[in-house]
This record gives structure tokens, C-alpha cells and sequence, in this order.
């Protein structure tokens, strides 16, 4: 039977003030006013992670503040960035409602919207009881705060114990410099400190601290749900933990250069054949620390560079195999992204000088040495974000072929819409679709899969222009087909899909689109 945390607390306080007394959270006379540094790991791929940059930066002292936020933007894609301080509550967090969000009382609700950043600033942003949830959301940033305490059972409740849950189709999420703890495990009332299921994907967690809870978060919600994947975790303190840190079900993963104390049933739990690329971690005072636990349904390690310090591990079994005592290899894994490693032995130290909020959101320089990177501005002018560079304008000239867009089987739909989807599918160009406000956006899908490869947004006479930046978005999977701005032509990969949606980031004034027309080459 395993032991409640909250029955170690005492205990693990002096060993934890030793081994990272440095990684407790310290009060900064001012914490950083806009996002520093830009994502890494898998959350820079998709497309990448934003999270608010180029819209409006709000100043937030309530839960209630941050809905608000969320609801007076001109559409639930629209861009923010929301600065918070001081400490959010139940009582100080209430629905708010708006057509630009969907929120509810007790949570952080993060649902259906897109381009968001929530980060501490000034004396710290604590979120004491109150859990964030992020559902069928997209291009996130949580960075610089404090999650604590938040129960699934007891009172009060929030996110169904989860210090940050994410769920239903989740893309692009960068969590950074977060301190997420508990008091205590299941029997306390707790839950997860980081959870994702159910389709969430392209998500990094980066410089956190994780604490002082029976779960440490998973990958998935049963053996089956296997839709989850592409995580990144680095540079990361998980302490006196019970066990998933993390829980695998499915999907790749990517641990490096995490430090581990006191992982005390066990760590890194693969299964359902899921891939854990897992290198220069240290491990210390753990037991069980890779492998796959409670369950005959395998899952699959890549190691090296690893350190083990005081490791434990248990016999083999029909529903226990551990990677050690000796971990070798039984997979590979391909990373698609740039990550440079610090030296093993030195990740205590980096770790417990970078890990959780309120470090002054200091990063390693990949060689053992902490630094503070340069902030990301967040406030450029919103009606004119500056599209990617290495994105080209899209070709004016009208492709050849059969518009998809019209005829049997099409149909559409629009978000923060102002006038009818149907118009951009008419083959009438004084028709338009309109979002509300200067972002927003229109679908086009079909019955059945189809190849698409290649559309063409026509603006409408008098708006020629209008249209800034944008995403061309697989309606399926939220996957990123292309990004740039402009109307005009726009080609990508062949993709089979049921959905396509062109989604405006940025425009001068209301843009207005006449056709949205698609092609399969």
C-alpha cells in the first residue's frame, strides 16, 4: 500500500533542504513583465508557440480579471497576453461570459480559444486551490506562476485535482517556470500536478518544479487513449513524488536534463508502447525511476547520459519491468527539434537555480551555467503583426482546377463571425464572410476525406489588403498546414481531411473574405 505524501512532508524537509534548497521558491523584487525567452522542445513545432504575442497585454489581480480578459477580446483567437499578480482564489474567480470565451467559476477556464499567455509578474502570481484548465485550445503560454493545493475531493474542488489539466484536442502549449504542488496524494484529496488527454499534443514543460504530490502527471487516460504525444520536458525539479513523473500511455517523449529527488514508487512510467527519449537526467534517492509499472502493456525507453544516485529497483514481474538496474536502450526516437544538453553532473545545481517561479525566469546556457534570456515584447502593434520571415507572400495567381469548395458534399463554418460562412462558398464575389472584429475564423468541410494542397482566399472589392497574418489549420487534428499573410494563393503538402479552416491572426481593420476556395493540386 503506498504511503500518503503528506506523511513524508516532515521527513523529506531536510533532505529537500540540502539537495535543492536553492529551488525553493524565492520572493524577486519584481518578476518580468512580459514573456522572456520563446518555446522550446515540441512546442516549437506545429507551427509553433506564441501564446498572446502581438495583441493586447492586460494587467490581471483576480481570477474574475482573467475571464474578463478573455471575454472582451474581439474574438476567442484573438491575442493577449495576461499579466498576473497576487494571489487567485474561488472566491475571487467567477464565470464570465462573452462570445470570445467560455469560462466557468472555480477553474482558470482556458476553452476554445487560441493565442493566449498568462505569466506572473511583480510580487508572484499564486493560484492557491484553483486549478487551469486548458480544453479544445490551441498556441498557449502559462509562464512565471504558482499552482497549489488544488483537490478533486474535499473543499473546495477545481480541475478535477489537476494543477494544470489539458484536454480535447489541446495544441501547442508551453508551460515555463511554474511551480506546481500538492500537500499530499489521492487519500488527501489530490490529484495530477500535469496532466494531458484525450488528443493533446505538441506541448512542452520547461524550468517547473513539481512537488510534494502522489501524481506527478500523465500522458493519456487509459491504455486505449492514445491520441496524446509530441511532449517535451526539460530542466525540471520533480520532488517527492509517489509516481508519474510522468505516466505514458502512447505518443512520444522527450526528458532531459530534469532532476529527479525522491521519486518513491516510481518515475518515468512508459506504457502502451509509448517512446521516452531520456537523456542527462539525474536521479536520485528514487525508486523505480524507467520502466513500465502496473500493467503487462508495454512501453519503450531510449537512454543516455543518465545519472542514478541511491536508485532502487524492483524485481521484474508480469506487470513490472523495470528499465534497471542497468538501463540499456529497447527503442529509438528521432527529435525534430534543436536542444543542447547540459552536462549530468551539474544538472542539480542548474536546475535548482532555474526550476519554478519567481527564479527571475533564468535559463541554462547548455553548458551548467544560469543566465537570463532576453524578453520576448509582447506589445507590437496588434492590427500589424509581423508575419514570419522565412514565410513567403502567397502567389496572387488563381489556380487551375475544380473549387472543392462548391458542389456536393461542401459545406463550412466560422468562429467570431459577423456574417454568414456560406458566402466565402458561393462562387459570388460580392458576397463576404466577416469576422466580428480583425480576427476570426472560417472553415470549409465535407462529408467525406478529401485532398486538399492548394486555396485561395479572394478579399472582397474595398478590403483588398485588409488581410494580415494567418493559419491554414487540418480541421481533423489542429495540425498547421501553412502560416504567413496576405490573400492570395496559398499551397501546402497534400493533406486528406474533412475540415480546413483559414484562421486571420492579424488584419487592418475587419477584413473581409469573398471566396474561400480550395484545390486538390
Amino acid at each position: 500500500m503506498r504511503r500518503p505524501v503528506a506523511r513524508r512532508l516532515l521527513a523529506a524537509t531536510a533532505t529537500l533542504a540540502m539537495a535543492g534548497a536553492t529551488a525553493v521558491v524565492l520572493t524577486m523584487p519584481e518578476a518580468s513583465a512580459a514573456v522572456s525567452g520563446s518555446a522550446t522542445g515540441y512546442a516549437t513545432q506545429n507551427g509553433g508557440t506564441t501564446g498572446g504575442a502581438g495583441g493586447q497585454t492586460v494587467r490581471a489581480t483576480t481570477g474574475t480579471a482573467i475571464h474578463t480578459a478573455l471575454c472582451t477580446r474581439a474574438s476567442s483567437s484573438t491575442p493577449i497576453t495576461i499579466e498576473v499578480e497576487g494571489t487567485i482564489n474561488h472566491a475571487n474567480t467567477a464565470k464570465v461570459s462573452g462570445d470570445s470565451c467560455n469560462t466557468a467559476a472555480g477553474v482558470i477556464e482556458l476553452k476554445q480559444v487560441s493565442n493566449i499567455t498568462i505569466v506572473g509578474v511583480g510580487s508572484g502570481a499564486v493560484f492557491d486551490q484553483l486549478g487551469i484548465h486548458i480544453r479544445e485550445s490551441s498556441n498557449i503560454i502559462i509562464q512565471n506562476v504558482t499552482v497549489k493545493n488544488v483537490k478533486k475531493s474535499g473543499s473546495p474542488t477545481s480541475n478535477g485535482g489537476d494543477a494544470i489539466g489539458m484536454e480535447s484536442d489541446v495544441r501547442n502549449v508551453w508551460v515555463d517556470h511554474t511551480t506546481l504542488e500538492a500537500s499530499g496524494g489521492e487519500s488527501e484529496g489530490y490529484d495530477g500536478l500535469f496532466d494531458m488527454k484525450d488528443n493533446t499534443q505538441y506541448v512542452t514543460l520547461s524550468y517547473s518544479t513539481l512537488r510534494n504530490s502522489g501524481r506527478g502527471g500523465l500522458v493519456g487516460s487509459s491504455e486505449t487513449e492514445l491520441s496524446n504525444g509530441f511532449i517535451t520536458y526539460h530542466h525540471n525539479l520533480y520532488e517527492n513524488i509517489d509516481s508519474r513523473a510522468p505516466l505514458l500511455r502512447g505518443g512520444i517523449a522527450h526528458m532531459y536534463n530534469n532532476y529527479y529527488v525522491k521519486l518513491n514508487e516510481s518515475g518515468i512510467n512508459s506504457r502502451a508502447g509509448a517512446k521516452a527519449k531520456v537523456d542527462n537526467n539525474y536521479f536520485k534517492d528514487s525508486k523505480d525511476v524507467l520502466g513500465t509499472f502496473y500493467t503487462d502493456a508495454a512501453g519503450y525507453w531510449q537512454v543516455s547520459g543518465n545519472t542514478f544516485d541511491n536508485v532502487t529497483w524492483s524485481a521484474r514481474g508480469t506487470d513490472n519491468n523495470p528499465a534497471g538496474p542497468n538501463p540499456t536502450s529497447n527503442t529509438s526516437v528521432s527529435i525534430p527539434y534543436p536542444f543542447a544538453l547540459d552536462a549530468t553532473n551539474c544538472v542539480p545545481s542548474v536546475v535548482a537555480a532555474t526550476a519554478g517561479a519567481n527564479k527571475g525566469l533564468k535559463v541554462s546556457d547548455g553548458s551548467c551555467s544560469p543566465q537570463t534570456p532576453s524578453p520576448t515584447p509582447t506589445t507590437p502593434n496588434p492590427t500589424t503583426p509581423t508575419p514570419d520571415p522565412t514565410t513567403p507572400t502567397p502567389d496572387p495567381t488563381t489556380p487551375s482546377g475544380t473549387n472543392l469548395s462548391i458542389g456536393a458534399g461542401a459545406d463550412g463554418t466560422s468562429k467570431a463571425d459577423g456574417t454568414s460562412y456560406g458566402n466565402v462558398r458561393d462562387g459570388d464575389l460580392s458576397t463576404f464572410w466577416s469576422p466580428a472584429g480583425s480576427t476570426g475564423s472560417v472553415s470549409v468541410k465535407w462529408g467525406t476525406a478529401t485532398s486538399v494542397s492548394k486555396i485561395n482566399i479572394r478579399e472582397a472589392s474595398g478590403s483588398t489588403g485588409a488581410i494580415g497574418s494567418w493559419r491554414v489549420l487540418n480541421g481533423d487534428t489542429g495540425a498547421v498546414l501553412k502560416s504567413g499573410s496576405g490573400a492570395g494563393t496559398i499551397s501546402f503538402t497534400a493533406t486528406s481531411l474533412k475540415k480546413i479552416t483559414f484562421e486571420i491572426t492579424g488584419s487592418t481593420g475587419t477584413p473581409k473574405v469573398a471566396e474561400f476556395e480550395t484545390y486538390a493540386g
